[in-house]
């Protein structure tokens, strides 16, 4: 898998996605009294990917909160603390449990400020996981962003690497509307370039060009920008120069940013983790279709996962997924 550069340039240091997500919470934490984070194994485990370690230790078990494995019981008080002057991240353990927060969500959280005709909002975060190829099944391997994507009123980011997972974390915590976070479970051992600032606060909704080039342009969300840095390296090889572009958020979505790409190279491909059909890469590549269709040599291809359950078994789990190999042929075949 290509990797974003490693190399700490001056003013930063190299960490982990998972280090960054929890100096962002941490510092949140320090600088407003009204945050506080609830959620199962989230204090005395740490998650289960231990993006958490350390936390209750300096905060203790009142501002990070063990909860019951109730996620409904757990959204729904942090809504009602949102809408009474609390900021609560809410951290549910895999995506796949999103369905058991929907009325919540989206019934709720997303509707409360129109509903109110303003006097009411909900500065709520919620964090949790996406992305498949870890074996974990089914239940626990689903890309479900789209879903949330789809409710007004509902922010969502995705951030891909550790400076944007810090930076896009400040911002919704610090949003008075209510944001979710997916995190791909894969990418918390990543490493990358950190500012050492600790007020690094990225706005919702400007996209980030990963890589530059000319003939051709990846649109990837989450792990697919390392998907599509790979298949970048493998075009730069037959000498086919492609620009990959992180929207960072698909609401708010850098419209402007992407079809700004669309007419610099004439080829778009999108790359998302999830399921193709009727999932964020159709929303995306109709974006850049409307927004650059004079400027475009070809239409707009997009890769996504298999519209099957994700397998349990490692050999077909890795065939539902897109992987540098197969956008790199995509790519190739729209410039040929």
């Amino acid at each position: 898998m290509s990797t974003l550069e490693t190399q700490a340039p001056s003013g930063t240091r190299v960490i982990t996605q998972s280090q960054a997500v929890n100096e962002a919470l941490a510092e949140e934490l320090r600088r407003d009294s009204t945050v506080y984070i609830i959620g199962e194994d989230v204090a005395e485990a740490g998650t289960p990917f231990k993006v958490m370690s350390g936390l209750v230790e300096e905060f203790g078990p009142e501002r990070v909160i063990d909860s019951p494995i109730s996620e409904p019981g757990i959204t729904g008080l942090a809504l009602g603390a949102a809408m009474t002057g609390m900021r609560p991240v809410v951290d549910i353990m895999f995506g796949d449990f999103l369905t058991l927060i929907m009325d919540q969500l989206v019934n709720q959280a997303a509707k409360i400020r129109y509903m109110s005709g303003g006097h009411f909002k909900a500065p709520l975060t919620v964090r949790t996981t996406l992305g498949a190829t870890r074996r974990s099944a089914a239940q626990h391997s689903q890309s479900l962003h789209a879903w949330v994507a789809h409710v007004p009123g509902l922010k969502v980011a995705l951030p891909a690497t550790p400076a944007d997972a810090k930076g896009l974390m400040k911002a919704a915590i610090r949003d008075d509307n209510p944001v979710v976070i997916f995190e791909d479970k894969m990418n918390f051992a990543t490493k990358g370039p950190v500012p050492d600032d600790d007020d690094l606060v990225l706005p919702l909704g400007v996209a980030d060009v990963k890589r530059e080039g000319e003939d051709v342009t990846i649109v990837a969300t989450s792990s697919m920008v390392y998907v599509a840095l790979e298949a970048a390296d493998l075009l730069a090889g037959d000498g086919i120069s492609a620009e990959v572009v992180d929207p960072r958020t698909l609401v708010p979505l850098d419209r402007d940013g992407l079809i700004r790409s669309a007419q610099k190279t004439g080829r778009v491909v999108v790359v998302d983790e999830g399921h193709q059909s009727y999932g964020a890469s159709a929303e995306l590549a109709a974006t850049i279709a409307a927004g650059a269709f004079w400027e475009l040599d070809a239409p707009v291809q997009r890769a996504g996962a298999l519209d099957v359950p994700i397998p349990f078994s490692p050999v077909l789990e890795d065939q539902t997924v897109p992987t540098g190999e197969s956008v790199y042929e995509l790519a190739k075949g729209l410039v040929r």
